[in-house]
């Protein structure tokens, strides 16, 4: 969708949708690339107006080489699963990577090689297109402000919004709320001068004039609203071990914007189990890492009805577990659940989330091999009208809600002092060149340390013990003699065990589970420690013999006949040992 949106003309509003079918899944290859490129035919060959064709490929870096649109195996050893939609004239469209760290050149390369490999896809779209003689329809309208109406919008305005946008004491609430008293006049004095306008005719036509101002100072005079250099980061504060009972907790503040990251932990069992299309494309069934992202209204001083999560906020928490999932020790003991909460939003939200995660999983005594902190990068352009082309632009690290609204880019990026984790570009332009990807992937480098060396302040490494209140997990051995009396007839006693040990919550849960490693093996989980002590004491119930029996070779002792087969008998020696079989074979010779 991001890399369709940007290629339809300016002002078209018209409804569009396009639905991709998965009809089969063979298990070797992704069908989401297939899936951009198919989209992108349909519309190159339908009558909609698009300024197409684009072309996608995933790259991978498999042992140090890049490999273009890589097989289910060759992905699962990949260290980079990078998606780049290219346009016409190797032009970027989006990007959208995942990366096991890896460092910034080789980032860089397998950005250029993937482009070059997109334009051989819009060749073959476009050879298509011509073949058919496709004549794009002629939209009816176009909704765009008259040119007198803004105009007349600016004369009325200029002064006032210039005034609001270079005062750098505003923050996001007061600039708003001064920028919609400039827009209520503007808009009762517009409709005076124009009483036949449509409505929206009027607001665009506001709109227009803010944000031709707003442009201009960052293009011409080099200046943001907020009164920081085009390089400079909002100020920073972090803060961890916000809860003692919590298993770790962090508070990430950068400028107004401000997200509470906790971390939980759970059983291994506890993992998120994929449906069957996500298995057949990953080969992942199991899950023991995931970010929940929270974008509650009063984030952004507003209210609204809070139902489940939309498509912005699954886009955003998982741009922010990719960033995290890298730094993760495979072999961690528990599942992980980070909860990043927005309490506050001014931009950037889903970096601060990577930001104030990585300092809650330290905080938790995860062992992360790095710390990670994400930034946006922003982008104003200065366009040709009649080529199109980009004559001059500026970019922005560490851009506000505003300047990702009236700016033409938002380059999140995300990673440790070594390298790169995750990348997402949103456009609203129909493409730029590579030259601007690599100055955004530059500059964004270069704030990220510069958060990193922040956040190391508050917490460098991660805690060495996790906190006591955390869970326990522990490996017992059982012996197959006393599997039958451990686990209790239709797994009685674990179902005994999980009821008796119930956290006390609003909504009782089993806070201690088993499970079976391998014939004489189990783990157990539990909570806490004072949980795992009952287990213990539980289980040592369930397997202590009543006495010591020492049994000697060749003495003669009484045994209990438990039960008759037609095999044997079932026979005890003492009280508590499982039944053993004697076969017939074992018995007497006479008949008995």
């Amino acid at each position: 969708d991001r890399s369709i949106r940007p290629l339809f003309p300016g002002g078209y509003f018209y409804d569009t949708q396009i639905l991709c079918n998965l009809l089969a899944v063979d298990g070797v290859n992704d069908p989401d690339i297939l899936a951009i490129n198919g989209a992108s035919a349909a519309l190159a060959l339908s009558d909609i107006p698009w300024n197409g064709p684009i072309g996608a490929v995933r790259v991978g870096l498999v042992d140090g080489e890049t490999v273009i649109n890589p097989t289910r195996k060759q992905m699962s050893s990949s260290a980079l699963n990078l998606i780049v939609a290219g346009a016409p004239q190797s032009q970027v469209v989006m990007l959208e990577a995942t990366a096991e760290n890896i460092l910034q050149q080789d980032f860089c390369h397998a950005i250029k090689v993937g482009v070059k490999h997109t334009q051989q896809i819009i060749q073959g779209i476009q050879q298509l297109v011509k073949e058919r003689g496709v004549v794009k329809r002629t939209v009816q309208k176009l909704f765009f402000a008259p040119g007198e109406m803004v105009e007349c919008a600016k004369k009325l305005a200029h002064n006032k919004i210039y005034a609001v946008f270079t005062d750098s004491s505003h923050d996001k609430i007061s600039r708003d709320e001064a920028i919609n008293k400039i827009r209520l006049e503007t808009e009762e004095q517009l409709k005076e001068k124009f009483p036949e306008a449509e409505p929206y005719e009027i607001m665009e036509s506001f709109n227009v004039v803010s944000k031709d101002i707003f442009r201009n100072l960052v293009l011409n005079e080099y200046r943001r609203c907020d009164g920081r250099d085009l390089t400079s980061l909002r100020d920073i504060s972090c803060e961890v071990n916000m809860f003692k009972m919590l298993h770790g907790s962090a508070l990430f503040q950068r400028g107004q914007t401000q997200v509470l990251c906790t971390v939980t932990f759970d059983s291994l069992e506890s993992s998120v189990k994929s449906d069957l299309i996500s298995t057949a494309v990953s080969g992942i069934k199991d899950k023991n890492f995931m970010l929940h992202y929270e974008f509650p209204p009063y984030a952004t001083n507003e209210i609204g009805k809070v139902s489940g999560m939309n498509r912005r906020e699954l886009g955003h928490g998982a741009l922010a577990e990719r960033a995290l999932k890298p730094v993760i020790p495979q072999d961690f003991p528990f599942t992980i659940r980070v909860t990043s909460e927005v309490l506050e939003s001014n931009g950037s939200s889903s970096m601060a989330s990577a930001c104030g995660g990585s300092l809650a999983l330290m905080d938790a005594g995860v062992p992360v091999s790095s710390a990670v902190a994400g930034v946006a990068i922003g982008l104003i352009t200065k366009c040709d009208q009649e080529k199109g082309d980009i004559e001059d632009y500026r970019l922005l690290t560490d851009i506000l809600g505003i300047e990702d609204y009236y700016g033409d880019m938002d380059f999140k990026m995300a990673g440790t002092n070594k390298g790169i984790t995750a990348l997402q570009v949103d456009l609203k332009l129909p493409g730029i060149p590579i030259k601007i990807v690599m100055e955004a992937i530059q500059q964004a480098t270069a704030a990220k340390r510069e958060i990193l060396q922040i956040m190391n302040q508050t917490l460098a490494k991660p805690r060495p013990n996790r906190k006591e209140s955390g869970p326990v997990v522990e490996t017992i051995h059982v012996p197959l003699s006393k599997r039958l009396r451990f686990v209790g007839p239709g797994a009685y006693n674990l179902k005994k065990l999980q009821a008796q040990t119930v956290l006390s919550l609003p909504l009782p849960i089993p806070s201690v589970t088993v499970s079976q490693l391998d014939e004489e093996t189990y783990s157990v989980f539990a909570p806490t420690p004072s949980a795992m002590h009952e287990a213990r004491e539980f289980i040592g119930e369930i397997c202590k013999d009543d006495q010591e029996v020492n049994l000697e070779f060749g003495a003669i002792y009484t045994a209990t006949i438990t039960e008759i087969r037609d095999s044997g008998v079932m026979v005890k020696l003492y009280p508590n040992m499982t039944p053993v079989l004697l076969h017939n074979s074992q018995l007497d010779q006479r008949k008995v």
